[in-house]
């Protein structure tokens, strides 16, 4: 029955994921419509669209701590820093400085994934590894 549940709020947030995405590009769409008009016309345009941007992304970084709170792997718990930094980049993009170490970070934690990750520990959960245990690389 746990399989099941957990199964359950995997396709319920995989289905969340989807809707929001497609919503998210309709609004844009409509907001680069109707931008070359408004942008001179409605002096809070831009305010407008980077409240709706913050919102939509903290949602987003919601539902992927949920999953990672799910499922305890390595790999979640990587895409949920990965989301949550590029949407500090998304939204808050005061400084060059911030923006490069933003950028830097999200390009470590893709090598960490990449490099330091066996692929077969990326599905398995971090309460089931344990300290102790030193795992050798099967020789190929």
């Amino acid at each position: 029955m746990h399989k099941k549940s957990e199964t359950f709020i995997h396709k319920v947030l995989h289905f969340l994921e989807r809707v929001i995405a497609y919503i998210t590009l309709v609004v844009l769409i409509g907001m680069l419509g109707f931008e070359f008009y408004h942008m001179f016309t409605i002096p809070d345009y831009f305010s407008s669209v980077n409240t709706y941007l913050h919102n939509i992304l903290t949602i987003v970084v919601g539902l992927e701590f949920v999953r990672m709170l799910i499922d305890l792997t390595p790999a979640n718990t990587i895409e949920v820093l990965i989301v949550a930094i590029a949407r500090q980049v998304i939204i808050s993009h005061d400084n060059p400085l911030s923006n490069l170490a933003c950028v830097l970070c999200i390009a470590g934690l893709f090598a960490t994934r990449h490099f330091l990750i066996p692929k077969n520990e990326l599905k398995v959960e971090l309460s089931e590894v344990e300290p102790d245990e030193e795992e050798v690389p099967a020789a190929k």
